[in-house]
């Protein structure tokens, strides 16, 4: 009698399978854990937090900072330009972002409701004072010099976000493709509240 051909070894789960798995729980959805995997491994964010909101309806935000600016306001862009800042010099901001399945459906009232639970725009982040505090410790020739444009740069900053000039509140809004021969691609797209300043060329 013949040994029969053993079976194939079952194969490890993903790394993407083993982090859903042990990040899931009653407050994290697999879809919020999933866009949090994303963010982390495939896009490098950092300091990434889950904020369950208490809404009428369940749902999750995640925020963390970017390597890099996702947005720049068009007016905070030309103040950077008119004063020789270039995105580097200034600190990077806290994003949120907001987990969604392609094909879930949003009214605007649940976005609205979204949007009227994110802090202000600079209320999270330290304000001037912090920054200027930062910036005194470099004070060398050229570096004092771009130290006292981004004293200004964020004391310009903390009243323009204040008053709206530079905006108002945005959100990455993440949406997966879990439907039939979706591959669980993210896609992101920048979602703002109320009217936006178009872009001058």
């Amino acid at each position: 009698m013949a040994n029969p051909t053993p079976s194939p070894p079952i194969p490890q789960p993903s790394a993407l399978t083993t982090f859903v798995s042990t990040s899931t729980s009653v407050t994290t959805s697999a879809t919020t854990s999933q866009v949090l995997h994303n963010l982390q491994h495939q896009h490098l964010w950092t300091s990434l937090r889950v904020h369950d909101l208490k809404l009428s309806f369940p749902v999750s935000l995640i925020s963390g900072i970017p390597p890099h600016r996702v947005y720049t306001h068009p007016d905070e862009q030309l103040y950077m330009v008119e004063h020789s800042l270039r995105e580097e010099d200034v600190e990077l901001d806290r994003m949120f972002v907001l987990p969604t399945v392609q094909g879930q459906s949003w009214s605007l009232g649940n976005m609205a409701a979204v949007f009227d639970a994110l802090p202000n725009p600079g209320d999270e982040e330290a304000d001037a004072e912090a920054h200027a505090a930062d910036d005194d410790a470099v004070t060398d020739g050229a570096n004092a010099d771009k130290a006292a444009k981004l004293a200004d740069y964020y004391q310009y900053r903390a009243k323009a976000l204040q008053t709206g000039e530079w905006g108002g509140k945005r959100l990455l809004l993440a949406m997966i493709d879990k439907g039939m021969g979706g591959e669980g691609t993210v896609v992101y797209y920048v979602v703002q509240e109320g009217a936006v300043k178009p872009r001058q060329n």
